[in-house]
């Protein structure tokens, strides 16, 4: 019955981000409130929450010149940073669904479609993770190897986590830092004093 209501959640959050993709609607401009209680799932959730609200402000509103930027050749773009925060987004997610990971063209998605693809990865996992009594049943998969929930924390999400870091130090050096309202530690925006 749990998992008939976790689903149904689902399919109407996503019936509604699709009706309205402004940067409004896109999940993570704030940290949803937390959980009543503690369970491994609404702490798990609360990880990929965070992992969200940084990765919104990171990416939001980026230039051209940001997404091109590199410290040096050997280094990742933001753009191509961005890549990989979609390919841990969809590790995280598949995870939650219990779907083997598959690569994913990224060729055609512009950089907006990536970052709401990725946002929408994160939201629909922590909303799954939520609401589950038991998160080691959300294995890794790849090909035959099943890789255990323990992974996905000091992996995919700790790895994606570092990377929005990287994204804020970029843009900073492009000089288009983030937002100075956005409190990391609350996970919410300051109105902005006239």
């Amino acid at each position: 019955m749990k998992n008939t209501i976790v689903i149904i959640a689902l399919v109407i959050s996503a019936m509604c981000y699709a009706q309205d993709t402004s940067e409004e609607k896109l999940p993570y401009y704030e940290v949803p409130e937390y959980s009543k209680e503690f369970t491994a799932g609404t702490m798990a959730a609360r990880m990929v929450d965070g992992l969200g609200f940084r990765f919104y402000w990171a990416s939001e509103g980026l230039t051209e010149k940001d997404l091109n930027y590199r410290p040096s050749k050997d280094v990742r773009s933001s753009e191509d940073t961005i890549d990989h925060i979609l390919d841990l987004s969809y590790i995280i997610v598949n995870s939650t669904l219990k779907q083997p990971n598959s690569r994913v063209d990224k060729s055609k998605m512009t950089y907006e479609e990536k970052r709401k693809q990725a946002l929408m990865n994160l939201k629909t996992a922590a909303d799954i993770l939520r609401g589950s009594d038991d998160i080691s049943q959300y294995k890794i998969i790849f090909g035959e190897n099943e890789i255990p929930f323990w992974n996905q924390v000091n992996g995919p999400i700790a790895d994606a986590i570092w990377h929005c870091g990287q994204l804020a130090s970029f843009r900073r050096i492009t000089g288009n830092p983030i937002n100075p309202n956005v409190n990391h530690f609350t996970g919410k925006v300051k109105e902005a004093k006239d």
